[in-house]
């Protein structure tokens, strides 16, 4: 058995960088490890330059990231009349993802040097998209769950989803969970279900590599690939 910290990710719009060419931001369609560490860092008061601590907790979680996604409510119930009933239902919306367009001046060119002319930048965002993040922590590490936790409820910087213009709606901490894995620790979490993105094995997963592995040799972000194992959505059943 293990503790878990579980992490809600809930706002309007998410945007989660995936390999980007300056002029064409996309958005993977899951929180990546290199966000996870940004977000955490901003709450434990990391400075972006602060390369050691940032990669001490990096380290502090290693390979025991899992992230379920979750189909949004837009009304926890809605009541219609059946004949000389009443009938109540959940109503959920899916992810969808859209493009917003940017001028930006002095983007790079192949070579590294600025352009002297304006583009066009393309940037995804995520919208209606909610995450359970269920994270443990390796014995004596930089950053154990309960410092991470103090954090995560009383930030020194703000949190944002990705970018500065995808704010949160709700607070990030939702418990702690004792479980024997992650996606038993996630089966306790409303809604109970969804897609599971893991670093851990998870049997009948599918193994998938992505980029997204902060490196912290130098302060410029470069990043390495990383394996996540994808499980799909099944309709378990909701505790009592």
């Amino acid at each position: 058995m293990q503790d878990y910290l579980i992490i809600k990710l809930q706002g309007a719009m998410q945007a989660w960088g995936g390999h980007t060419y300056e002029d064409y931001r996309p958005s993977l369609i899951f929180p990546t490890r290199s966000g996870i560490v940004g977000l955490l860092g901003a709450c434990l008061g990391i400075e972006r330059e602060d390369i050691h601590s940032l990669k001490t907790l990096n380290e502090s979680f290693y390979q025991k990231l899992t992230v379920r996604a979750d189909k949004r409510k837009i009304d926890r119930r809605q009541t219609s009349q059946v004949g000389d009933r009443q009938r109540s239902e959940e109503k959920f919306v899916s992810m969808q993802k859209i493009t917003d367009f940017h001028t930006v001046q002095h983007a790079r060119k192949v070579d590294g040097k600025p352009r002297p002319e304006a583009i066009v930048s393309r940037r995804e965002y995520l919208c209606d998209a909610e995450f359970t993040l269920a994270l443990a922590f390796l014995e004596h590490a930089g950053y154990d769950l309960e410092r991470v936790k103090q954090a995560i409820q009383k930030p020194v910087y703000t949190p944002f989803l990705g970018r500065r213009s995808c704010p949160i709606q709700r607070p990030l901490y939702e418990a702690v969970v004792n479980a024997e894995n992650a996606q038993d620790a996630l089966s306790k979490i409303e809604p109970y279900h969804g897609t599971l993105y893991s670093e851990i094995e998870l049997d009948d997963g599918t193994p998938m590599m992505t980029r997204d592995h902060p490196l912290f040799a130098t302060k410029v972000r470069q990043f390495n690939n990383r394996k996540i194992y994808i499980l799909g959505s099944g309709e378990s059943h909701v505790p009592e």
